[in-house]
Parts: C-alpha cells; sequence; structure tokens
C-alpha cells in the first residue's frame, strides 16, 4: 500500500524521482478556476441567471431580485464575491500553468515540482474560500495571504528554473 505522499507525486515509491503529476494539477486547476469557481450554477439554483447577458446578471438584475425578495442581500454579496473570484481565477491559471511548463523544460526535480503544485492547488482553494465566504474585513487579509502565496510558489519555480538553465550555460 503506498503513502499519501507516494500518492501525491510527493516521494517516490522506488527511493528514485516520482512520476510529474503537474498533468494532473494543470487540469485540476484548469477545471477549477473556469468551470467550478463560476457563479453560473448558484445564478440558476437562486432564479438569477440570465442567458442571454449572463455577465450582466449581478449589477444588472441583482438590485431588482434583492427587492423583489427573490434572493437576500447577503445573497447577491457573495454571488459578487464568488463572481470575482472565479474572475480571479481564470486570471491566475496562467502564470501557475507557465511555472509548471517552465518547471518542467528547465528539468527541475520533480518532487519539486509536485510539492509546487500541491501547495498552490492548497491556497487556491482557500483563496476561493476566503474570498466567497468572508465577509468581515479582517478575516478577508487571509485572502492576500493565499493570492500572495500561491504568487511565490510560481515565482519560486521561475527562478529556479532559470538558475538551472543558466547553470548550463558555464
Amino acid at each position: 500500500m503506498s503513502s499519501l505522499a507516494t500518492t501525491l507525486g510527493l516521494r517516490a515509491a522506488n527511493g528514485l524521482q516520482p512520476p510529474s503529476y503537474a498533468g494532473y494539477y494543470l487540469i485540476w486547476n484548469f477545471l477549477f478556476a473556469y468551470g467550478f469557481t463560476s457563479t453560473r450554477t448558484l445564478k440558476q439554483i437562486l432564479g438569477i441567471d440570465h442567458n442571454v447577458s449572463p455577465r450582466e446578471d449581478l449589477t444588472k438584475y441583482g438590485p431588482a431580485a434583492v427587492s423583489s425578495g427573490k434572493i437576500t442581500q447577503n445573497q447577491l454579496d457573495m454571488l459578487k464575491r464568488n463572481e470575482a473570484a472565479h474572475q480571479n481565477s481564470y486570471e491566475h491559471f496562467p502564470v501557475f500553468a507557465s511555472a509548471m511548463v517552465w518547471a518542467h523544460v528547465a528539468g527541475l526535480d520533480m518532487t519539486d515540482i509536485n510539492v509546487s503544485a500541491l501547495v498552490y492547488t492548497v491556497v487556491r482553494l482557500a483563496y476561493v474560500g476566503i474570498y466567497v465566504g468572508v465577509d468581515t474585513a479582517g478575516l478577508s487579509q487571509l485572502r492576500g495571504l493565499c493570492w500572495w502565496t500561491g504568487n511565490v510558489v510560481c515565482m519560486r519555480l521561475f527562478w529556479k528554473g532559470m538558475r538551472a538553465i543558466n547553470a548550463g550555460k558555464a
């Protein structure tokens, strides 16, 4: 039976380098950013989805839905935070994807790549959870910490990749 570390690609079962799980993390983070964080399903459940112009649902139709009692102001505020988290997720995905490709091109250690991908995934999950679920100024600061952690993970891979590639240029 393999350990959790082996299953996540953080350690190889045979003592060698583990396989790359970057593809799995890229697929998951793509689906998360572009699909799972979308407000579309929640808007359909709450009955305020307008397929003709869905990007205007919350600004154009949201206040009317609150006024009519269809949804509460808290629900509208949560949907707005969800939409912002969704936008940030698909804006940030290319940074992660680039870092994964760059790390492989540079020949970085697979354990390092897999650990970085796992940390990025966890902090992005936390980021979206905090963004959508937290409506107080103090606790919302945790969102910024998650955002910066995801950036640092990616920048670290860019940096390490640059150093690895330049080391071979001597």
